[in-house]
């Protein structure tokens, strides 16, 4: 497909006034990026009705399989395969596409599929960088596409009951919250560089990012700890509970990140930090971040959890066997409330993604709007500049940079090799 029909069909296809979809239609889904998150999103769509997967697309032929053998196991319409997404954004029967790519692949797909004239939705952290995630916001309002964030605590019942209890002024006034993330995740070793496999098409799962040799601890979900590819699990499981703790505070952009992080534990191929401690000041409120992913006995009774400090109260939001719920201390620290019900599992994904659907015929902003997707992954990113550089850092919103400092500045976006999808206006 060359650029010049490429770019053309695309702007066709935005310059078309969006308009509700009827009820009696169905939404005709492509889901890009197959691994194990895009998987999971097949048994997310499968019970919605009006929603139809209509495309699989990946570069690795072996995800396709295993996505495949899903669909024929649950007797689902075989659809459509395809290894270059532009195939999808150039078909005018997708009417919206999901994104579980690696993160360097989340704004590019997300842009380019806004400019096609496709609703999004987008695995957590919409961006790679901070100047990612204000494209795909850009590129969503100037198009008035419908971006969801899988970021599923928006949607979640029990987490927004929790929310409206913090804002009733049961806890008091809220000062402060802290979001943690301590696991024990997988020692991944070292591997020397080695051969593409059979199946996969490594230049475009490379894609904008700078060609690096194929490496089996860059693949596969490993690419997460990967500067090259992902965020670290600040942007990965830390995603979900910074937002939810931001949400809490009722802040946007911060003032300031200060902390540190680091690897303190894995001697292996990962870059990104094992250890992280970082604080994000609003002037009247704050919000703490901690990480460490070598602990096997958590924290607070669980794993990755979000604490909300009042005056009167505290409320901690979280898992406590396998379903979400949230747990409210009185100030003696005695627990008044336990509010864990037994229909919200792990993940409980379909609330949000039958949110996506109504967001896309009503043309409704959604509960995790790009707007608040970006403005919460803007902390993820911030605490990974404050690890790389390994020195606090002040933040401007008017510009979405970092002030007076140009080390800091360089982790703000990233250098891109010449690629179809490489984001535009940059």
């Amino acid at each position: 497909m060359n650029r010049r029909f490429f770019v053309g069909s695309t702007m066709a296809a935005a310059a078309a006034a969006p308009q509700a979809v009827p009820a009696s239609d169905q939404v005709n889904v492509a889901i890009i990026g197959v691994g194990g998150r895009g998987r999971n999103m097949i048994h997310d769509l499968r019970p919605i009705s009006g929603m139809r997967i209509s495309h699989l697309c990946d570069v690795d032929q072996s995800s396709i399989e295993k996505a495949m053998a899903i669909i024929e196991k649950h007797n689902l319409p075989r659809p459509k395969v395809v290894g270059d997404l532009r195939q999808l954004l150039d078909d005018k029967t997708v009417d919206a596409v999901t994104i579980a790519t690696p993160d360097h692949w989340h704004a590019p797909a997300a842009i380019l599929a806004c400019d096609a004239g496709k609703d999004v939705y987008v695995e957590k952290p919409p961006s790679h960088n901070v100047r990612e995630g204000r494209l795909i916001l850009d590129a969503a309002r100037r198009n008035n596409r419908i971006v969801q964030v899988g970021t599923q605590s928006r949607s979640r019942p029990s987490t927004v009951q929790a929310i409206e209890l913090i804002r009733s002024g049961k806890i008091g006034k809220v000062l402060m919250a802290k979001a943690w993330d301590v696991q024990l995740r997988d020692y991944i070793g070292r591997k020397e560089d080695g051969p593409v496999p059979v199946g996969v098409d490594y230049e475009t799962w490379l894609g904008p990012a700078p060609w690096i040799p194929f490496n089996e601890n860059r693949f596969h979900y490993k690419w997460h700890w990967h500067w090259h590819f992902g965020t670290g699990d600040a942007g990965n499981d830390g995603a979900h509970q910074i937002d939810i703790a931001r949400w809490a505070l009722g802040v946007g952009f911060p003032k300031s990140a200060s902390g540190w992080g680091r690897k303190v534990f894995f001697d292996d191929d990962q870059q990104t930090p094992d250890s992280m401690n970082v604080t994000f000041d609003y002037g009247d409120k704050a919000l703490v971040w901690e990480m460490r992913i070598w602990n096997p006995y958590g924290m607070e009774d669980q794993q990755n959890g979000v604490a909300v400090y009042g005056t009167d109260a505290v409320i901690h939001i979280g898992r406590w066997g396998g379903r979400w719920g949230y747990k409210l201390f009185d100030k003696a620290g005695k627990l008044v409330q336990h509010h864990n019900p037994p229909s919200e599992g792990s993940t409980d994904p379909e609330p949000h993604m039958r949110n996506f659907l109504e967001s896309v015929r009503s043309r409704k902003l959604p509960n995790a709007d790009i707007g608040i997707g970006h403005m919460s992954a803007v902390h993820c990113h911030l605490a990974n500049i404050v690890a790389r550089t390994g020195h606090n850092v002040r933040f401007d919103p008017g510009t979405e940079t970092i002030i007076g400092d140009s080390e800091a500045n360089l982790y703000v976006k990233r250098n891109y090799r010449t690629h179809w999808s490489t984001p535009k206006m940059l």
